[in-house]
């Protein structure tokens, strides 16, 4: 009785599964060709996929979660998935060179979807890219709404200007990342101080940095690199997304689990220098930390023990290990300045000999995991191939010996052969029977040899 209860209970959980996941089916469009014509009077999310992609099928769930959700909030933006690979003549068009793309149309506009894969991300990009460019702020009430709702978000204040159109063409490129508003100065908080307008600013870490033009440079390039809050948790993509920001990012990399003063201390070391020395390292520098050191080790082509600091240059591959022991605060000051101005030498790089090393690095990493996940798995890889090159050269070693004797016989056979035919010629010049004998005339030297016998 209780083994058929577990049954059923069992088979009534897989009945409500399969039903929830045809119902959050139901709010993803499975689009064909007739969506190119038919897709500029709404915006889409879109997931362009194919069926064979591992990482498409771990995705699908959570794009249903997504269209359930929409749908539930009301929200105008349609969620649908094409099949790129039916599709291909439209997925190009779009730009799609890999599985999955994760695409908001809005009109004629197209914007990539970067971020992590996860309902609540994929969501708030679609909010951010599918509402106004530029959002306005008409009060301070709306102002310090956002504050707490936006960890960063940059406003414009002023009116029209040169500036304010290079504003907007951030905007228009950067939109995908953070967002954009616009306010009067006298929405602005009374503790922004601002020397002249028109001004943006990024709102973060609970205080503001202005933009300034001269020490700033490209309006596009400093939001890019003032996206990111100051101090991160760091992982794989994030370090993919820093970059593109030119910044050196310093890295405490501890074990979380661990909670020996060593690990917790150079983590608030860390910290503390990206809250107390903001104003003067925030234009340089990211700071965070990492748990664990394996993706670190793989960047690195190196062992480092834990806990350490590493000061990695994202954009071109060096990096900077520490040449002190990090006890305070003042310890890890110094040793920033000192990468500042040179001191320390940087590691790595993008050299060829780097990019070789990497590829050697790479080939020996996924050997060892491939034999560490399945070692029958890995034997039949790597030795199959080995066996069938063993074959080959020992074919080719007997090959080459077995024709050096052939050919020594033949030499042998060829001589014998040589030393025969005179015996041949003379058996050939006796007489034979019935044949009439012809005395042959001797020589003076035969009869003088014959006197001497």
């Amino acid at each position: 009785m209780a083994a058929g209860r577990r049954g059923t209970s069992l088979r009534l959980c897989a009945t409500v599964f399969l039903l929830d996941m045809a119902f959050c089916k139901g709010f993803v469009e499975d689009l064909d060709e007739s969506f190119k014509d038919n897709r500029k009077d709404d915006i889409w999310l879109v997931d362009f996929y194919a069926p064979w992609c591992g990482h498409c099928k771990k995705l699908e769930p959570i794009w249903n979660e997504v269209g359930l959700e929409m749908k539930s909030i009301g929200s105008p933006v349609k969620v649908g998935k094409m099949d790129a690979t039916s599709y291909s003549s439209i997925a190009s068009e779009f730009g799609v060179r890999g599985y999955p793309t994760i695409k908001l149309l809005k009109g004629d506009l197209a914007y990539n979807y970067r971020g992590p894969r996860t309902k609540d991300d994929i969501i708030e990009f679609a909010h951010r890219v599918s509402g106004a460019l530029i959002r306005p702020l008409p009060s301070q009430q709306m102002f310090e709404h956002m504050q707490k709702r936006h960890r960063v978000f940059f406003v414009y204040i002023g009116g029209e200007s040169p500036l304010k159109e290079k504003y907007i063409d951030a905007a228009s490129e950067l939109i995908v990342y953070t967002y954009f508003f616009s306010a009067s100065e006298e929405v602005v908080p009374e503790y922004v101080t601002l020397k002249e307008m028109p001004a943006v600013l990024v709102f973060k870490d609970e205080t503001y940095f202005v933009y300034d033009e001269y020490e700033d440079g490209d309006l596009s390039s400093w939001i890019n690199r003032e996206r990111f809050q100051n101090y991160l948790t760091m992982d794989g993509f994030l370090l993919y997304e820093l970059g593109d920001t030119g910044k050196l990012v310093a890295i405490a990399v501890i074990d979380e689990k661990n909670t020996s003063i060593e690990h917790t201390r150079l983590k608030s070391i860390i910290q503390e220098v990206a809250r107390d020395y903001r104003d003067q390292f925030h234009r340089d520098f990211q700071f965070g930390h990492m748990d664990g050191n394996d993706y670190i080790n793989t960047l690195l082509m190196d062992e480092l023990k834990v806990p350490t600091v590493v000061v990695l240059n994202t954009s071109n591959q060096q990096y900077f290990l520490l040449d002190r022991q990090i006890k305070n605060t003042k310890d890890m000051v110094q040793f920033i300045n000192n990468i500042l101005d040179g001191t320390v030498e940087a590691q790595g790089g993008d050299s060829i000999l780097q990019r070789l090393k990497r590829i050697a690095f790479d080939a020996k990493s996924t050997i060892v995991s491939v034999f560490k996940s399945s070692p029958l798995m890995g034997c039949f890889l790597f030795g199959l191939p080995l066996g069938v090159i063993s074959i080959m050269c020992y074919g080719i070693y007997t090959a080459d010996t077995d024709g050096g004797y052939i050919e020594e016989r033949y030499e042998v056979s060829t001589s014998e052969v040589e030393s025969q035919e005179p015996t041949e010629e003379s058996k050939e010049q006796e007489p034979r029977s019935g044949d009439v004998l012809v005395p042959t005339v001797q020589g003076p030297k035969d009869v003088l040899e014959k006197k001497k016998d």
